[in-house]
This record gives C-alpha cells, sequence and structure tokens, in this order.
C-alpha cells in the first residue's frame, strides 16, 4: 500500500523518504570563538571529492555547532562506532553540557573535539565553502587529517532506528537476506491485503 504525501513545494515533509535511506551515524564538532567546544549529530555527510579530499556535512543554520564551524573554519566528523547510540542520542538533544558527558580530546591540529572512545574514525577538515539552503547550510570541508581507531564497526541508522553493523553483516543476517520473496508476495502491487 503506498502513501501519497503533500506535493507543495513549501511545505512537503522529506523526513519519511529519508528514513528509507540509512546511513552511518556523525557527530561534528567545532570550537566555538570562546574556545568551548560544540557538536551535534549528523546523518547529512557524503564524500563530494578525492583530490582534494572533500566531505559536505549539513548542519542546522541557527544552531550553534555551524557558527564555530564557521568562525573557526574548522570542523571534525566524528563517525560513531556501533556501541555509541548514547552519543548520538545526547548530541542530538538540547542538552547543554554534552562535552561534559562524553569523553572526548583536541589533538594538535584538530579540526575539533574527538569523541574517544565513541569515534569509529575522525575527519579533521577546513571548512572551503557554505551554502545556506532553507534550515540547514551545506559546509564543505577539505580533509586535512584522517583517525582510524584500531578496531570497531559503524552504527547504522534508518525507519527511525538504531542498527549495529556487526548484527546487519552477520551470516545469519545475510542468509535471511537470500531467502526470496513467496510467488504470492514478489511484484505484487495489490492494495488490500489478507493478513
Amino acid at each position: 500500500m503506498s502513501t501519497s504525501l503533500s506535493t507543495s513545494s513549501d511545505n512537503t515533509d522529506i523526513r519519511p523518504l529519508m528514513s528509507c535511506f540509512p546511513s552511518g551515524v556523525s557527530v561534528v564538532t567545532a570550537l566555538g570563538t570562546d574556545s568551548a567546544p560544540r557538536g551535534m549529530t549528523c546523518s547529512s555527510l557524503a564524500s563530494v571529492a578525492l583530490d582534494p579530499a572533500t566531505l559536505v556535512v549539513c548542519l542546522r543554520t541557527a544552531g550553534p555547532t555551524l557558527r564555530a564551524a564557521l568562525d573557526s573554519g574548522r570542523f571534525a566528523v566524528n563517525l560513531l562506532d556501533e556501541r555509541a547510540r548514547a552519543v548520538s542520542d545526547l548530541f542530538a538533544s538540547g542538552a547543554t553540557d554534552r562535552f561534559e558527558r562524553a569523553e572526548w580530546r583536541l589533538p594538535l591540529g584538530a579540526g575539533g573535539p574527538h569523541l574517544t572512545g565513541a569515534a569509529l574514525a575522525v575527519a579533521d577538515c577546513e571548512v572551503t565553502q557554505a551554502v545556506e539552503v532553507g534550515d540547514h547550510t551545506a559546509v564543505f570541508g577539505r580533509v586535512t587529517g584522517v583517525t582510524l581507531p584500531d578496531a570497531g564497526e559503524p552504527l547504522l541508522y534508518g525507519r527511525r532506528r538504531y542498527a549495529r553493523w556487526s548484527v546487519a553483516t552477520s551470516p545469519l543476517a545475510e542468509a535471511a537476506a537470500e531467502v526470496p520473496l513467496s510467488p504470492a508476495l514478489e511484484g505484487d502491487t495489490r492494495v488490500g491485503s489478507r493478513l
């Protein structure tokens, strides 16, 4: 059964669409002009170019993390480990004490705080461009360094739920994915259901 959503270009809610596109979870961090750390959970992240190595993150335009990244000209992308759901939730909340409740450090030359223990990998970036689009701003960053810890698996998010990479790629999950749909369901486009 399909559901049609609003088609008005001014107020179409794309969140249901984007929930169908699972992604990894990151926390983008930066230092404000007052040297205080800022950060927010972000799943809007993409690789733009390999040469020069460039990422784009989409940050809330009215948020302090964007302001800190633009003012300092730098930011860090902390890709979260699958065990870091609590850190993701913390940085998605309005909690003002998030950096007091999360373990972090600021290595020499870092673009922003590194969330030690929660990050699977960290990219330090220099802002090269920012484009405001509605309530978010796309911030392009040239990657100046990458930190990769020895082990870990990524945290996933889709359908407004978290998933663990190690579970999603386990032999049992792979075997379940290989089971074909029954002929009665495969390609069935009927609106009604007898279940």
